[in-house]
């Protein structure tokens, strides 16, 4: 199976930037499709942003649209999330996943591993 650990997490002021790191391993990761969601406290898991498994296509929920950019390195096992221009409403805590699946998706269900998350608060 495969095994992601997430990091890069922590407390940073509104207009800063943090660079969340999944580190995976076991089979096939560069077949993967990865993605990373983030959960609130009180709030369901939401989809943040996935990428195909050659880097070729990536996808964003609207409200980080500009500001977050996914990229992964194949060589390194390594999907990354920069976050810039952090706002209040980003705190939660973040998740990386990943796809077996051909394709892809922003659906929570298709995703079969999962990290045990990473926390990333901003304050105004």
């Amino acid at each position: 199976q495969v095994q992601l650990v997430e990091s890069g997490g922590g407390l940073v002021q509104a207009g800063g930037s943090l660079r969340l790191s999944c580190a995976a391993s076991g089979r096939a990761f560069s077949n993967y499709t990865m993605g990373w969601f983030r959960q609130a406290p009180g709030e369901e898991r939401r989809f943040v942003a996935h990428i195909t498994w050659g880097g070729d296509s990536t996808s964003y929920r609207t409200s980080v649209k500009g500001r977050f950019t996914i990229s992964r390195d194949n060589a390194k096992n390594t999907v990354y999330l920069q976050m810039n221009s952090l706002q209040p409403e980003d705190t939660a805590v973040y998740y990386c996943a990943a796809r077996t699946a051909y394709g892809v998706s922003r659906l929570r269900a298709s995703y079969d591993y999962w990290g045990q998350g990473t926390q990333v608060t901003v304050s105004s």
